[in-house]
């Protein structure tokens, strides 16, 4: 049985869409960054965190538990989900007009062993007006979303080009999930 540990329901659409059968567990974890953890590192500490915490609940002969955890980095600061309007604008201003990268981690957990992967997609959105932002943000859409906009969504009028996974921008790689599932994991340790 796989359990995916998390409350996204982008994560679960995605899941879903590609055809996989599992069961939602969601975890609760701190995080927040140590002061200076490197993204790829950040985002692989808080979906080892997620597993974890679900699969010691969770625990139960062919358990495997999906984790995942999203960040969105320009000029090496990592931009989470907006804590608020002010705050989603902040971040909007930021990425408009300039390249970012969106790190996913995804950690597959089983009673054999961890499997991880950082997979990344580098996003450019275009130069985006004062009144661009204001719609956008009006429209609830960034909230819950790091980098505080939804590839999926509105937001993609404003994506001027992807190289890489476009569902690891929505917050799940899918053809890395089915790897990591199809090749099995390694023993903890």
């Amino acid at each position: 049985m796989l359990v995916l540990a998390s409350a996204s329901p982008r994560r679960a659409e995605l899941l879903t869409s590609a055809g996989f059968s599992f069961e939602v567990a969601a975890a609760d974890v701190d995080e927040t960054p140590h002061s200076g953890e490197l993204p790829q590192a950040y985002t692989l500490r808080v979906a080892r965190a997620k597993a974890a915490a679900v699969f010691s609940r969770c625990r139960k002969s062919g358990t495997q538990v999906l984790a995942a955890d999203t960040v969105v980095v320009v000029d090496g600061q990592i931009l989470g989900k907006p804590a608020g309007a002010v705050d989603a604008e902040r971040m909007l201003k930021i990425l408009s007009g300039k390249a970012h990268d969106v790190h996913t981690a995804v950690v597959l957990r089983s009673d054999s062993g961890e499997a991880s992967e950082v997979v990344t997609t580098r996003v450019r959105l275009v130069p985006l007006s004062d009144d661009e932002i204001a719609w956008y943000i009006q429209s609830g859409e960034p909230d819950g979303k790091a980098g505080a906009y939804a590839i999926q969504g509105r937001a993609a009028r404003f994506i001027d080009r992807i190289e890489g996974s476009w569902s690891n921008v929505v917050g799940l790689p899918i053809a890395t999930v089915h790897r990591l599932l199809k090749t099995g994991l390694e023993p903890a340790g």
